[in-house]
C-alpha cells in the first residue's frame, strides 16, 4: 500500500512532467473522478480540496481543460453525460441566435419536448443560453435526472428544427439527435442510480 499515490490534480500541464505520452487509461480515470465529485461532491477533505481546485483551474484556464477529460468518456457515464452537456452549451455560447432558430424551427414538430426543456416564449438567443447555463448548473444538484432530461429535449427539439430548416445539415442534426438520446438514457440511468 506505500506505492498508492492519490490522482493528481488535472490541468492543461499535467501530463507534461510524465515520460512519453500521455496514458489514456490515467486521463480517462482523472476525468471519471473529477465528474463525479462535481456531481455527487466531496466525501471527506481531500475531495473537497480536490473539488476546490478543480473549480479554480475551470475559472482560471476554462472549463474545457477540465472537460477535454471527459471527451473520450462512455455516454453512460456521469463524465459522458457533462461531455455532451459542455458540448451543447459551447455551441450555443458560440451560436445563440442560430440555437433560438432550430429550436423556434422545431418547436412545432416536438410539443412535448419543448414543455420539457422549459424554454419561455418565445425562444431568444438569451433565453435559450439561460436554459442551458440552468441545465448545466444543475450538475451538482440532487436533480441531475432533471437537468439530463431537459438538455435532452433541448437538443432533441433543436435537431428536428435543424433538420426542417431550408440549409437544413441532416447529418448534424442526427448527431444531435443522438446526442439527445445519449442524454435521456444517462438521465434514466441516474433515476436508477446507475450513472458513475
Amino acid at each position: 500500500m506505500s506505492d498508492f499515490r492519490r490522482p493528481a490534480m488535472p490541468g492543461a500541464h499535467l501530463f507534461d512532467d510524465l515520460p512519453g505520452e500521455p496514458d489514456p487509461a490515467e486521463r480517462a480515470a482523472a476525468g471519471h473522478r473529477i465528474a463525479s465529485l462535481l456531481v455527487r461532491g466531496a466525501a471527506n477533505d481531500a475531495d473537497a480540496g480536490l473539488v476546490e481546485r478543480v473549480v479554480h483551474l475551470a475559472d482560471e484556464e476554462g472549463l474545457g481543460v477540465i472537460a477535454e477529460l471527459w471527451s473520450q468518456a462512455s455516454a453512460e457515464t456521469i463524465a459522458g453525460a457533462l461531455w455532451r452537456l459542455y458540448v451543447l452549451r459551447t455551441w450555443v455560447v458560440r451560436d445563440p441566435a442560430g440555437a433560438a432558430r432550430e429550436f423556434s424551427a422545431g418547436r412545432a414538430f416536438s410539443p412535448v419536448d419543448v414543455v420539457l426543456a422549459g424554454v419561455v416564449e418565445p425562444p431568444g438567443p438569451d433565453e435559450v443560453i439561460a436554459l442551458v447555463d440552468t441545465v448545466v448548473s444543475g450538475i451538482v444538484r440532487p436533480d441531475l435526472d432533471v437537468a439530463l432530461d431537459r438538455a435532452a429535449s433541448f437538443a432533441h427539439v433543436v435537431a428536428i428544427g435543424r433538420a426542417q430548416m431550408e440549409y437544413g445539415d441532416p447529418h448534424s442534426a442526427a448527431r444531435l439527435l443522438d446526442t439527445a438520446k445519449a442524454l435521456h438514457r444517462a438521465a434514466e440511468l441516474e433515476r436508477a442510480g446507475e450513472l458513475h
